[in-house]
């Protein structure tokens, strides 16, 4: 049974007197097309639980049509919220987790001020905010208002790879949305890549430079 998040670590928050708490998840590390994309979202402060939207949860426990469903009723009960791109420029250029660094910073930079940050995962050294955080691992599973972004992110990032899957439909994206499955696979290697593609993954230096380059 999905684990239904609670909005503990945001009381804590509200009770020690910081008013705008950001929740903050991103979507597409993994994938082999398209950009790494985050969201954040304020909740009013002091929300109860018994406010909380149904249903919310572990985007990776809901299916497309639960989302999309609970995208406008999440950004109608935020204070805030917030989109940023890690783009796909950025993930050949630097890597994946600057790339998902500047995505998150980017969609904190949408929903200015905010005064403490809970972010899902792991972060790096490295990673610099404009503001105090916490990391939670599996926060989306716990969290409310990580939960409430890690929605928001999949549901833009899914609707942004089936449009651009409408002008490469031989990949699949609409469907796997830029993820690694035996489609897309066997798209690349018949077609080779796009613009959209990751080249610095593997799959796509195997595809470009033959299968030393691969690993």
């Amino acid at each position: 049974m999905p684990i239904t998040p609670t909005l503990e670590q945001e009381s804590r928050l509200w009770q020690q007197g910081l008013s705008w708490v950001a929740g903050v998840d991103e979507v597409g590390r993994g994938c082999w097309a398209g950009p790494v994309v985050a969201a954040a979202v304020v909740l009013p402060p002091g929300l109860a639980e018994s406010a909380k939207i149904p249903l919310v949860r572990d985007s990776k426990t809901l299916n497309a049509r639960q989302r999309e469903a609970l995208a406008p009723q999440i950004m109608a009960q935020c204070q805030r919220w917030g989109l940023g791109l890690g783009t796909v420029a950025e993930i050949d250029q630097l890597n994946i987790q600057q790339a998902t660094d500047l995505a998150m910073a980017r969609a904190l930079g949408q929903v200015k001020p905010w005064d403490y940050a809970l972010v899902d995962g792991i972060l790096s050294a490295k990673t610099k905010f404009a503001g105090a955080c916490q990391a939670i691992i599996r926060g989306d599973a716990q969290c409310y208002s990580i939960a409430c972004a890690a929605i928001l992110a999949k549901v833009a990032r899914d609707q942004w790879l089936s449009q651009l899957g409408h002008r490469y439909p031989e990949y699949g994206w609409e469907r796997n949305k830029g993820y690694g499955t035996r489609q897309h696979q066997q798209a690349l290697q018949q077609l080779g890549v796009t613009p959209w593609h990751r080249q610095s993954f593997a799959p796509m230096r195997v595809i470009r430079f033959g299968p030393d380059q691969g690993t």
